[in-house]
């Protein structure tokens, strides 16, 4: 087994500073500190119940543990006297703002754009909203943005919080983005991350009818769903002809070409649906390791 490569450290010896609650941003500055940023967090000033203001430390301490590990971590009230002159302290030194605020919460503390970069023409500003542009002070949440990216195709809550994560992504590219362009002429500048925006481009392959019924990862093809097993369930991905062909071979079906338009029928659905549904999760992973077939077997 090789040894897996260690994270490039591509942001050492860079600054951020981050005002960012909840998820998008702290699983940002993460990414950040993971490629070798020196990350600081500056948290509103804690209540005495909690050791800290973030609402995910109380809502839930494992991801804030998670996300914040061997992070500084400061406390202030940014509407203070003493709280502007932390924060100014610390941006007088930092190379990329993050913020999860609002634009009219950012102009409240004296953090508009404009300002920033008169103040400090190298700092650079990532601001992660709900929506860019017009729609940036506008209400909203990961569920919502999912929403109207037309991934919520019941009443079922999706497994993940796909627009915060994405949009963390996002914004950890953005600071790279930043520090590039500060590169070609010494000046800061102000990049928007949407999450409504990371939801509609993970949206992208439903909306291309990638994953529509009648496409081939959509379900069209036996050889890339979810059979029941007999005793869990069973993703297959069998999508390529020749890891069709091993599968349609393990099977015992007649033509064992992997040929889509075979792979197709409802004949071949039922054939592998039948021969998967007797197999036990034990004797599946076997399979894959034995014919190199992939597959991933589920409780």
């Amino acid at each position: 087994m090789s040894t897996p490569t260690a994270p490039l450290q591509a942001l050492r010896n860079v600054r951020i500073l981050s005002l960012a609650l909840n998820l998008p941003g702290p699983a940002a500055l993460l990414r950040c500190a993971q490629m070798g940023a020196q990350c600081t967090k500056l948290e509103p000033l804690a209540s005495e119940n909690s050791a800290s203001a973030d609402p995910m430390s109380w809502y839930s301490p494992q991801a804030y543990a998670a996300l914040h590990p061997g992070l500084r971590v400061l406390q202030a009230q940014l509407k203070t006297e003493a709280g502007q002159a932390m924060l100014h302290a610390e941006l007088a030194q930092t190379d990329v703002l993050l913020t999860s605020f609002r634009p009219s919460a950012l102009a409240k503390l004296g953090l508009d754009w404009p300002l920033l970069q008169a103040r400090y023409p190298r700092l650079s500003l990532v601001r992660i909203v709900g929506a860019c542009g017009p729609r940036a002070d506008e209400a909203g949440h990961d569920l919502t943005y999912l929403a109207e990216a037309g991934l919520l195709p019941g009443t079922d809550l999706p497994p993940t919080l796909y627009a915060d994560m994405g949009g963390s992504l996002m914004a950890s590219e953005a600071v790279l983005q930043a520090l590039l362009a500060r590169a070609q002429d010494g000046r800061g500048v102000c990049i928007e991350v949407g999450l409504a925006e990371a939801a509609q481009w993970l949206a992208l392959p439903h909306a291309w009818g990638l994953t529509q019924p009648s496409s081939d990862i959509g379900g069209a093809h036996a050889g890339y769903r979810v059979y029941p097993c007999a005793d869990g369930r069973v993703a297959v991905a069998a999508l390529e002809p020749h890891f069709a062909a091993r599968l349609c071979l393990a099977a015992k079906l007649e033509d064992t070409t992997g040929d889509a338009a075979v792979l197709r029928t409802p004949a071949t659905h039922a054939a592998i649906a039948d021969f998967l549904r007797d197999q036990t999760r034990a004797q599946l992973d076997a399979l894959a390791a034995d014919k190199d077939i992939p597959l991933f077997t589920l409780a």
